[in-house]
């Protein structure tokens, strides 16, 4: 029989709970502080606390029919916090009625969706995600975080970090994809980045919320907000660890999720938001709903308004955000016995205590200096950052080498030569809101440049660059307005046929096509599952006709998830996955393309073949029939494809090539308090230097249960000049062992393990190692 090494969660516990202490002097003066406060407020001053609106310029959901009322409201005591109340200038005023008008004077919260940026956008969180680079993805969130509180932001609704399989939800796009070990450690860099230094010291420095708290990536079907089922192995070792690496970084708040977690909506289910994360990870901070969650809870069947808004607050949930529930509800239901006035104090405490340590009742005005903005809106130094995490985030898929002259050796087609006629084709190349992404709204949404503007610049004289619309991002003027619900989208009114041939007549003149396709930025984010991941048919069908003309074709693809793109990998011979870079996109395209910048991003999400692989993820586990060769009967897989992705997770390649040692361990056996290293010696085989993405991977190869055929467990970014070699040390130590057994206890067991090191989830070196009792 193995026997367990049972590591206690308690340790895991008080990492986190330490991460959220503040010094015992300060916390004593806060107590003493909002003790004092609370003895003063009515009822209704402390539900006023627990109630979020809106302020009304940048909405997600229903807009409340009271959104008049808001002075009214928080002069009365009435509100605790707003969302999406833009400049700094209206900031300043709601915070000067409940500062100077209201009869405790107590300050606002602020909060936004700060997800890439706030004026300045860097790249969609899964292209950060791709960089591999957390020293990038904390710059991209401090600048964030610069931006966003000087212009009276002092929350973000931000990391998202919830571990999605299924390329279908759209929501994938804010996520860092399927692996919980890169997704926790993403989830460290945001927090870090957003929150900076214990203490809240400066008016830089902002909240973070880790959300969706919790599963909220995986839906049935993965449609948004569907249902989520799985069981409690399930989700401790593959989909939690992202949210209690927030806690353990010291995240400051916590926002629920919409989908249920046990059959319980997690907006009102206390196993999750009490037991789980308050008393198991040792969270002290505030939690809130998602938008208007709580008057979703009666759709669920789990009882009528007034009881499952008890429901909510019971479970552990302190801030109703826009449902007016607690407001309208909770006063009835203390004064009828149905709610003990403790749960109204406790909830009333953690928002205030957020408060506090954010300076406010100091100097309540602290995020509203209206002379920020100018000066640190969308700077050099920002857009200079935002241009290198997007060169950085993107994907080579493909470069295959070709030649148009038998005479001429063929080459890889990318970098290209600044050289001849580029045409830039495709409904993208010409699109400032393009860039951007979902979940970006800014002052001037026009800052972009566009891909052609971008490629002239770079070219200068040396090139001439035309562009040709060629086709319609969507198939029909239905489903575009499906895609942007009643939002303004660019349209060509020209005929389809004249539209693709002026493409095809660009095309005919031009040593090589730059097609500029994929998805459009509203086909991303919230409400934009999809059932179908090709491009749109005007897209497939405009490539096809450009691919007869003979011309060379880069793909230059915008995307915020993976997609199925066969016939696009088979028939065209470069392939370079942007995603949606922000606001430097067309810079950082051309740095790209014409070889000033060589790429090094990898895939953080399996890319299918079909749409029927889905959920298809790198970390599966091994089934009684295998499928070793595809075809086989009998065995565990597909008649009409088979089990392998389009492209794996860790997925990447570079102008140069890298050339992977044998792995090399220190010693073949390992104590629990003892370590491992593994090494490998990578060499720039090419022309060029270049950063590559060092990634080690763990097999459990006899466990007490089933366990991933690889995980992943470490990687490095490490820059290599060309002919030069590198050697790659990776420390194993028993931590990186453990999982969580059938009694849901953290363990890690003696055994044979696995050590593979390479350049993705697939090619792969590896070396045999025993963890001994």
């Amino acid at each position: 029989m193995i026997k367990k090494l049972t590591i206690l969660i308690l340790l895991a516990i008080s990492v986190g709970a330490m991460a959220q202490q503040m010094p015992a002097d300060k916390e004593a003066r806060m107590e003493k502080f909002i003790t004092e406060l609370m003895s003063k407020m009515t009822l209704e001053e402390k539900i006023g606390q627990l109630h979020q609106i809106s302020g009304g310029d940048v909405v997600s959901g229903e807009l409340s029919s009271d959104g008049n009322k808001t002075a009214q409201q928080i002069r009365s005591g009435g509100v605790g916090s707003m969302l999406n109340a833009k400049g700094v200038e209206k900031v300043y005023a709601l915070q000067k009625v409940a500062v100077e008008q209201s009869r405790l004077k107590i300050p606002l919260l602020f909060g936004m969706d700060v997800i890439h940026g706030y004026e300045t956008a860097f790249p969609v969180p899964l292209a950060m995600a791709s960089t591999w680079n957390m020293k990038q993805i904390e710059t991209m969130a401090r600048t964030a975080a610069v931006e966003a509180s000087a212009d009276g932001v002092c929350w973000t609704f931000s990391p998202m970090v919830d571990i999605t399989r299924d390329p279908r939800w759209g929501r994938i796009v804010e996520g860092a994809g399927e692996d919980p070990f890169l997704g926790g450690a993403v989830a460290k860099a945001m927090v870090k980045g957003y929150q900076g230094e214990p203490g809240f010291a400066t008016n830089t420095q902002i909240l973070a919320c880790v959300k969706h708290f919790a599963l909220y990536g995986a839906p049935d079907a993965g449609r948004d907000y569907s249902t989520v089922d799985m069981s409690r192995l399930r989700m401790f070792n593959d989909y939690l660890y992202p949210y209690q690496a927030a806690v353990e970084a010291g995240v400051a708040t916590v926002m629920s999720s919409f989908n249920e977690v046990d059959n319980v909506p997690a907006t009102a289910n206390k196993w999750l938001l009490d037991d789980l994360l308050r008393k198991q990870w040792g969270f002290k901070g505030l939690v809130l709903t998602d938008y208007a969650s709580i008057n979703d809870l009666p759709r669920h069947g789990i009882g009528d308004p007034v009881s499952t808004t008890i429901r909510a607050l019971e479970a552990g949930t302190d801030i109703d955000m826009e449902a007016y529930a607690y407001h309208y509800m909770l006063p009835e239901a203390v004064r009828n016995g149905r709610v003990p006035m403790a749960l109204i104090d406790k909830a009333c405490r953690r928002v205030l205590e957020a408060k506090y340590q954010l300076g406010l009742f100091e100097n309540p005005y602290k995020y509203c200096d209206v002379t920020r903005p100018a000066k640190e809106f969308f700077t050099k130094e920002n857009r200079a950052k935002s241009r290198q995490a997007a060169g950085e985030s993107f994907v080579l898929l493909k470069n295959d080498s070709i030649t148009l002259n038998p005479a001429v050796p063929a080459k890889p087609l990318l970098p290209l030569a600044k050289q001849g006629t580029i045409a830039v084709i495709g409904p993208h190349g010409n699109n400032r809101p393009m860039m951007l992404g979902p979940w970006f709204y800014p002052h001037d949404i026009q800052r972009a440049a566009t891909v052609v503007e971008g490629l002239k610049e770079a070219v200068g004289s040396k090139a001439k660059v035309v562009f040709a619309r060629g086709c319609q991002p969507f198939e029909s003027e239905e489903y575009a307005q499906r895609v942007y619900f009643g939002k303004e989208f660019e349209k060509d009114n020209r005929p389809d046929t004249e539209i693709l041939a002026e493409a095809l007549n660009v095309a005919k003149n031009a040593d090589v096509i730059i097609a500029t396709l994929g998805e459009s930025t509203e086909m991303s984010g919230e409400s934009s599952s999809r059932s179908i991941l090709d491009l749109p048919k005007p897209q497939q069908d405009l490539l096809k006709a450009l691919a007869e003309t003979g011309k060379p074709i880069v793909l230059v693809l915008f995307t915020g998830r993976p997609l199925t793109i066969n016939w696009e990998k088979a028939n065209l011979p470069a392939i370079l996955n942007v995603w949606f870079p922000g606001t430097e996109a067309a810079y950082a395209i051309a740095d790209v393309l014409f070889g000033d910048v060589n790429p090094s991003g990898k895939l953080t999400a399996t890319w299918p073949q079909s749409v029927g692989q889905i959920p298809i993820y790198y970390n599966g586990k091994n089934t009684g029939k295998p499928m070793d060769k595809w075809f086989q009967k009998f065995r565990s897989g597909y008649l009409d494809v088979s089990n392998e992705p389009l492209y794996p997770f860790g997925y990447g390649l570079s102008y140069t090539n890298f050339e992977y040692s044998d792995v090399i361990l220190n010693d073949s056996v390992m104590s629990p308090k003892g370590q491992l290293t593994a090494s490998v010696t990578v060499k720039n085989t090419g022309k060029r230097d270049g950063y590559e993405v060092v990634q080690l991977y763990i097999c459990d190869k006899a466990a007490s249960i089933i366990r991933p055929l690889k995980e992943l467990k470490g990687f490095q970014k490490v820059f290599i000049k060309a002919g030069q070699s590198v050697k790659v040390d990776f420390q194993i130590t028993s931590d990186l062992l453990k999982f969580y057994n059938s009694d849901l206890e953290y363990v890690c067991e003696p055994g044979d393990f696995d050590a593979m090191i390479g350049c993705n989830s697939v090619e792969l070196k590896s070396a045999k190692f025993t963890l001994v009792e």
